[in-house]
């Protein structure tokens, strides 16, 4: 067979059923050999949409799954690239595969040449040029490896096309995910007994306990000791709602009790998570009286920001297993409970011809969906107000781009996230802004059949910026504001995608019901006053105890 074939074997060979992609001149002897391999292929609108679906793809489904996205030299290559700085801002194992010039053309500035290669080393785990078809088998073998293994994350291989028709009678070979190692024992012996005395303990929770397949031990840790926890963005879903000590989200737009408690908190047991700027607010102010256990599989991370007192770096279901023990820190748990109970978002129901309210909204709309819908975001007012006001189950079931923020994420990550999990709802929150960034993948849903259900929060305007601007920018709206947007029912429309547009909040409730219901995709476009806010906020550069929750 020739390397492009191999290539084809070499992904099965991984276990792979599924790749996001568009083809083009340098990669076409490989779509030749896709075309029989047996393997699906979905055809994305935009290489950008090919990497976020391979992301949405392997968030949803979870267990070590890669998602492979596919792409020709120089500008589809390129347009790779904002989706691999995602997934390796938020841990994702992805494999990219791009087509590039033939290998005596290299350097010559050749028709559709880009040195991919130097341009991903800033956005993977890990990038490969095979120079020679020897090389494939192997590159293909630690690519994988890699992508799974330790901290998760993106790998990039580049493939000259003469590589790509080089005749070959090698066979793939696959490479064991490398395990963890346990956490030092010392430490944890030490971190226990700090535990055993820790009178006001929180439980920090970030999105490595969901990517190291730790959240049952996550909830045995915190059944068993009753110990207050909060969540980053990322970490949403780890903790059941319904754990009588969690707090919710901390930090920027965190809830009230989960700011409050950490501040007053003694111990920090920090899990999968890295002292983000929009969580801690400003660092020197974060929890000041707090020892820290930080629990991670990368050590780069521990002691980065905050200085660990404990350092447990390595398997973090084994480090909860020796952590979890019974704790008498009543006090303490009757404390977070009146927070809670002064603090946690209140709802009323928004009737008849008034302006529909996006917090009741997304209220209604989680206790309305299945529990194990997937809940896709894009990036903005609406992505905060989803993880504020809506329930989350498990970590597969709330994706969104929490530590790179891109704008046109969602989309192309719940058509990956519905390739993923066929049998379950997948939702799609998104904002005018946001949309309007990737639309084209309207038409990959169009042609891949795929039964998204999207909700569009629509103020017309760039609502997070415009919030900014007029709390911190003199209500100097520069450029936020979108009242040239498309009539988005006609558009999804010409995709033949069914949907309405709602502007009364009393038309909210059988249209969340028609979304729900609907066999295939749906459209449900949701008109929102301009001036609506994400609140509270915390100041960039305030201590988390100084949230606003109005204009001043």
């Amino acid at each position: 067979m020739n390397g492009a074939r191999l290539v084809t074997e070499c992904l099965k060979a991984q276990g792979v059923t599924t790749v996001f992609g568009y083809p083009g001149g340098a990669i076409m002897p490989v779509y030749d050999a896709l075309y029989d391999s047996g393997i699906e292929h979905f055809l994305c609108r935009n290489e950008q949409g090919a990497a976020i679906e391979a992301i949405g793809y392997a968030r949803a489904r979870g267990n070590d799954t890669v998602g492979v996205c596919i792409a020709t030299s120089g500008p589809g290559a390129t347009n790779l690239i904002t989706g691999l700085g995602d997934a390796l801002m938020d841990s994702i194992p992805v494999v990219a595969i791009t087509g590039q010039v033939g290998s005596g053309l290299i350097g010559t500035d050749a028709f559709q040449e880009a040195d991919v290669l130097g341009l991903s080393l800033a956005c993977t785990k890990h990038s490969f040029i095979v120079r020679n078809i020897d090389e494939l088998p192997d590159v293909f073998a630690k690519a994988f490896q890699i992508a799974k293994s330790g901290r998760p994350g993106p790998v990039l291989i580049d493939i000259p096309k003469d590589v790509q028709f080089a005749e070959t009678r090698l066979q793939p070979v696959v490479w064991e995910k490398l395990n963890p190692a346990p956490a030092n024992a010392q430490n944890l012996k030490s971190a226990v007994e700090l535990l055993k005395v820790s009178k006001r303990p929180i439980v920090y929770v970030g999105g490595g306990v969901g990517m190291a397949h730790a959240v049952p031990a996550l909830r045995r840790f915190l059944e068993i000791g009753r110990i207050p926890s909060v969540s980053t963005l990322k970490g949403l879903g780890a903790v059941l709602p319904s754990d009588p000590y969690y707090m919710g989200m901390i930090g920027m737009h965190g809830t009230k009790a989960a700011n409050y408690a950490t501040q007053e908190a003694d111990l920090l047991i920090v899990l999968g998570a890295r002292f983000d700027d929009r969580v801690t607010g400003k660092l020197e102010s974060f929890a000041t009286n707090a020892k820290v256990i930080h629990a991670d599989i990368d050590a780069a991370e521990i002691s980065k920001l905050r200085q660990a007192d404990i350092a447990l770096q390595g398997d973090l279901n084994q480090t909860l297993e020796a952590l979890t023990l019974a704790l008498d820190i009543q006090p303490w748990r009757e404390d977070v409970l009146r927070l809670k109970r002064d603090f946690d978002f209140t709802y009323q129901e928004n009737q008849g011809e008034g302006e529909i309210n996006p917090n009741w909204l997304l209220h209604t709309l989680s206790r309305r969906k299945a529990e194990n819908a997937v809940i896709v975001t894009d990036v903005g007012q609406h992505q905060m107000w989803a993880a504020q006001h809506m329930r989350h189950f498990a970590p597969e079931n709330f994706i969104t781009s929490a530590g790179f923020g891109t704008m046109g994420f969602g989309l192309p990550a719940a058509i990956g996230a519905q390739k993923a999990r066929p049998a379950d709802d997948v939702i799609l929150v998104t904002g005018d802004g946001s949309i309007m960034m990737n639309i084209q993948e309207l038409g990959a849903m169009k042609s891949g059949r795929v039964p998204v259900k999207i909700l569009l929060l629509d103020n017309q305007r760039l609502g997070m910026v415009r919030q900014w601007q007029s709390l911190f920018f003199h209500g100097r709206h520069s450029a936020t504001v979108l009242d040239d947007n498309p009539d988005f029912v006609t558009l999804a429309s010409a995709f033949g995608i069914a949907g309405e547009r709602i502007e009364k909040a009393g038309d909210v409730s059988a249209a969340l019901d028609r979304l729900l219901n609907a066999e295939g995709a749906y459209f449900l476009h949701v008109c929102i006053h301009e001036d609506e806010n994400v609140w509270p906020l915390v100041p960039p550069g305030a201590c988390n105890t100084d949230m606003i929750e109005e204009m001043s």
